[in-house]
């Protein structure tokens, strides 16, 4: 017998999640056409890469911008009033797991960057590439993570 299992959409984080993930998705499709603006910033393997890309480079530049359009899908199906519990609850807590999951990494990026930033870790980042990663790109992960995370309660 299936037990009712309801969430509430918060609308706005929806949203919000849904436009962050557009635009995170289009930076990787920016960068994958040959785009440079912001790159420098990423620093590291991935910056010395984009200078002279391999095709399986630019190829998986591709792919992750189209991994993460699949976030705006699972956001978008949260707006479809579905009637089955177990979709509900799957929804739910992929979306939960989604904005843990992306919080976390820019959270623990952030750490060990800032580990970095004072010497307690040897990173291969220049200080362009350190200071961007902590006012921009962390921060910004971690943002997503809010989005997915409050875009469903019980």
């Amino acid at each position: 017998m299936e037990q009712s299992f309801s969430f509430r959409r918060n609308h706005w984080f929806v949203v919000l999640g849904i436009a962050w993930t557009i635009i995170f998705a289009g930076m990787s499709f920016y960068w994958a056409i040959g785009g440079m603006l912001g790159v420098r910033s990423l620093g590291g393997a991935v910056y010395e890469m984009s200078l002279n890309p391999e095709p399986s480079f630019i190829m998986i530049v591709w792919l992750t911008g189209l991994i993460k359009l699949l976030g705006a899908i699972l956001l978008l199906l949260l707006f479809v009033q579905w009637s089955n519990a177990v979709i509900k609850k799957i929804l739910y807590y992929i979306a939960k797991a989604a904005g843990v999951l992306l919080f976390l990494y820019g959270l623990l990026n952030f750490i060990t960057i800032s580990m970095s930033a004072i010497n307690l870790l040897q990173f291969d980042l220049d200080a362009y590439a350190t200071f961007w990663r902590l006012v921009f790109w962390e921060p910004f992960w971690m943002l997503g993570g809010v989005c997915y995370f409050f875009a469903v309660k019980r």
